[in-house]
């Protein structure tokens, strides 16, 4: 479980195919000196496992479904990440409950300043739209997020500089894919409304 704080941005080393399947490694001189192999790190609000490690860098078994779903086929090296630690025990939930399972990746339609902040439109599909709602939460590439605007093909939110100048999103632009992960509350109430549905009256 994570919170959609980002800790670190960290940087590709390289990711190819191996005998095994495909690699990632990443350089992360933050949180690399207190993770240790087995355990979980969310990578632009994926979760992976951490298969080994060394120094500054991390390196991650990519499953071919984690490639399908999420944005991490497109990384190269140089390529920057979002990277999280698992929320511990005694944590601060600064964000909202994210699980680290991606559910769509959706293309940046806008990325444009306004005033002080500014204001992030990505595409919505429209399998997904039910999970929305106005101002509550999503995770874009990890990071949580609150929804600004929902609209008939795309939604909004507002990116403070702090966000933007500490995460991925301050090389973000137009076109690029996002990782999407909608609040796991939607998906459990979406669950118990079709095995509760409501009863309608007479």
């Amino acid at each position: 479980m994570f919170t959609g704080l980002i800790e670190e941005v960290g940087t590709v080393l390289w990711i190819r195919a191996t005998e095994d399947g495909t690699q990632l490694q990443i350089a992360a001189p933050h949180i690399a000196t207190d993770i240790r192999t087995g355990e979980s790190v969310a990578v632009n609000g994926c979760c992976l496992t951490v298969s080994a490690y060394r120094g500054e860098q991390l390196t991650f078994d990519l499953l071919d479904e984690t490639l399908d779903r999420t944005n991490l086929k497109t990384l190269r090296r140089d390529s920057r990440v979002n990277l999280e630690r698992p929320l511990t025990a005694n944590g601060r939930l600064g964000g909202h409950f994210v699980q680290g399972h991606i559910d769509c990746t959706a293309q940046v339609l806008s990325f444009n300043e306004a005033g002080a902040d500014y204001r992030l439109e990505v595409e919505l599909p429209a399998e997904f739209s039910h999970y929305l709602a106005h101002k509550g939460s999503v995770s874009l590439n990890g990071i949580s997020l609150t929804v600004a605007e929902v609209l008939p093909e795309s939604f909004a939110t507002w990116i403070i500089p702090h966000t933007k100048r500490h995460t991925n999103l301050d090389t973000a632009q137009k076109g690029d894919w996002i990782n999407i992960e909608f609040d796991v509350l939607a998906k459990y109430l979406e669950r118990l409304l079709e095995r509760h549905p409501p009863q309608k009256d007479g």
